[in-house]
């Protein structure tokens, strides 16, 4: 086990009422800890790596997200999550900040030349990777990222930028306008917050979220879950149990199945009109979109 006692910037994710595990916390203030520091037992837990804190708070769901300080003991015995004495609530993070940290923190990583890390930094970029765990990154424009290790994550600042993903749990996340992403493995998490950007998702239980304006979204997987903040943009979820959340005047569109799990009809609509609700959890009902 390490246990150390310096100072680290971590990142840490909350439900919508700033809550962690009941634990109340609130920006700006600093908690201490009283007692052992030991990962997934006791302490503050945070990651060093923005995109690992999507394995505990996903997107969607309300769920907050904050840039933080660990301080006193830091147990790192699991290097994608830490626990520590001391933990300083910095700054609350929106979408486009959490990806820009963690793109950068990603092609830090792969600049350090760790193993099964690639980064690239010039225009048309290609970085591929097999490997379970792969980390790929590129900032520049017309990039393409591709990995079928699970677990894999990619991200990309460029615009034009392309990434794909096979394995399940990967995670893809690009800040340039006019992106690409796509995952076909089950509980994959894409997230963009450059306009015009298209993510699709075929695993199940996978989580697609776009801030940035005339983005698209589709899920043919079951149980995903689609969120779109910015204007003009639209989401389709095809599989069971799938729901979206949309802001105004945006057009949606859910599957409805019956009992026996068989497509029935497709429920369509724009947030905020004819009463479907805006910025609220969507599902098909009766050939209508209504509150989840």
């Amino acid at each position: 086990m390490t246990k150390t006692t310096e100072t680290v910037i971590a990142y840490k994710g909350f439900d919508k009422n700033l809550q962690c595990r009941g634990y109340q916390y609130k920006i700006g203030e600093t908690f201490t800890h009283d007692g052992p520091v030991k990962q997934c037992e006791s302490g503050f837990h945070a990651c060093q790596n923005p995109l690992d804190v999507l394995d505990h708070y996903g997107l969607g769901d309300g769920n907050r997200f904050a840039r933080v300080i660990l301080g006193g003991k830091i147990d790192r015995s699991d290097d994608r999550k830490w626990a520590s004495a001391e933990i300083t609530i910095t700054a609350e993070l929106k979408l486009p900040d959490l990806i820009a940290d963690a793109i950068k923190f990603v092609r830090d990583a792969c600049g350090k030349g760790a193993e099964g890390v690639q980064a690239a930094s010039g225009d048309y970029s290609k970085l591929a990777a097999s490997g379970y765990y792969s980390q790929l990154a590129a900032s520049g424009y017309s990039s393409k990222l591709a990995a079928s290790g699970y677990s894999s994550q990619l991200a990309a600042s460029g615009d034009y930028s392309q990434l794909a993903a096979s394995g399940y749990s990967s995670k893809l996340a690009a800040s340039g306008y006019s992106s690409q992403l796509a995952a076909s493995g089950d509980y994959s998490q894409l997230a963009a917050s450059g306009y015009s950007s298209k993510l699709a998702a075929s695993g199940y239980s996978s989580q697609l979220a776009a801030s940035g304006d005339y983005s698209k979204l589709a899920a043919s997987g079951d149980s995903s879950k689609l969120e779109i903040s910015g204007a003009k943009s639209a989401a389709a979820a095809v599989g069971y149990n799938s729901r979206v959340k949309a802001a105004a005047g945006c057009p949606v569109a859910i599957c409805e199945y019956d009992a026996d799990y068989n497509p029935i009809s497709f429920a369509t609509g724009i947030a905020g009109q004819d009463g479907v609700p805006a910025d609220t959890w969507l599902i098909a009902v009766s050939g209508k979109l209504v509150a989840a």
